[in-house]
């Protein structure tokens, strides 16, 4: 089993201390350190962890808003580890995409469980995305090949499994996908319009 690597960003250094100690303890590989929201962002960054565990009040940068760029950049998975459980700082937390929000004082049963369901919730929602994206992809290609069977069949006076074999045709000829056939078909057609207007 890989070794899960961890980046902790909390102010108080003997707190980050006890972690790391904690988290090692467990098997786990604590690859960076960060005193504030700033430094724990340019180490995502720069080291791809697998998991954060992140204070929300820092310096420099709060928990919050270092959390919210790192959501967007889907770097790893967030888990907020801190003292502060008033409702507010858990809305704001939910809505910048932090996956775990344990309050200090924790226990160790507390937190392995929230690390690995992190990294198991963020690696389901990264397949969905790119599910997602594939599912976009799929549907603008039939569009385009759809259109493109058009043009063909009304310029050309192809019937409809004419021109789609003609497009299959020649995406397996120019070994190109026919999603980059259909468009230069639409295309050469438009170019053509237009000179002839």
């Amino acid at each position: 089993m890989k070794t899960v690597r961890v980046l902790i960003a909390e102010d108080e250094p003997i707190v980050r201390m006890d972690l790391k100690e904690l988290l090692e303890s467990q098997g786990y590989e604590v690859i960076g350190e960060a005193s504030d929201g700033k430094i724990a962002i340019e180490l995502a960054r720069k080291l791809k962890p697998d998991v954060i565990i992140m204070d929300i009040r820092m310096p420099n940068l709060d928990g919050i808003e270092a959390a919210k760029i790192l959501t967007q950049e889907e770097i790893a998975p967030i888990i907020f580890l801190t003292a502060y459980s008033d409702r507010e700082l858990v809305e704001k937390a939910k809505e910048v995409g932090v996956v775990a929000y344990i309050v200090k004082p924790f226990k160790e049963s507390d937190l392995f469980p929230a690390i690995e369901i992190a990294i198991a919730r963020f690696k389901e929602f990264q397949l969905l995305r790119k599910e997602v994206e594939d599912l976009k992809d799929a549907l603008e290609t039939r569009k385009l090949v759809d259109r493109a069977k058009g043009i063909l069949m009304d310029r050309e006076g192809l019937k409809e499994h004419e021109a789609f074999r003609l497009i299959q045709k020649a995406s397996m000829d120019k070994r190109k996908p026919m999603k980059e056939i259909a468009q230069a078909i639409i295309l050469a057609y438009e170019l053509k319009d237009k000179k002839e207007k």
